[in-house]
């Protein structure tokens, strides 16, 4: 029998300005690592994906990624933190609140409008 185990999942999300999205997610305290001259690899502990030198508004605009946090509020008041500077000033932070499908949500659109849904379970 075939051996059909994923040990990873890291998905693409476009970036307006590439380097400005680099800049934003290192901000957040996530690490960036060049991969080429248009993919960045960012690492958040185990956690993983990948910002690329690619653009098309609508699917910017509906890119989305899920992550379970500890702290919803502390999420939101570290990247209201990093947004204070108006580097990014296309990105925005919303305060966390819970969604009908029993989370506790902060929602961060980060420069290009890829969709943070920074998701704490118990709450």
């Amino acid at each position: 029998m075939s051996n059909l185990s994923v040990s990873d999942l890291r998905p693409f999300i476009p970036a307006k300005n590439f380097a400005l999205s680099k800049q934003f997610y290192a901000s957040l305290g996530w690490r960036v690592k060049d991969l080429d001259p248009k993919l960045a690899l960012v690492d958040l502990g185990d956690q993983h994906f990948y910002i690329q030198d690619y653009y098309i508004k609508e699917v910017a605009e509906n890119c989305m990624l899920h992550l379970s946090v500890e702290d919803a509020q502390a999420w939101y008041q570290h990247v209201e933190a990093v947004l204070r500077d108006e580097a990014f000033q296309d990105a925005r932070v919303q305060a966390p609140h819970i969604q009908p499908y029993g989370a506790l949500v902060t929602f961060v659109h980060d420069p290009a409008g890829v969709l943070l849904h920074l998701c704490q379970w118990e709450h």
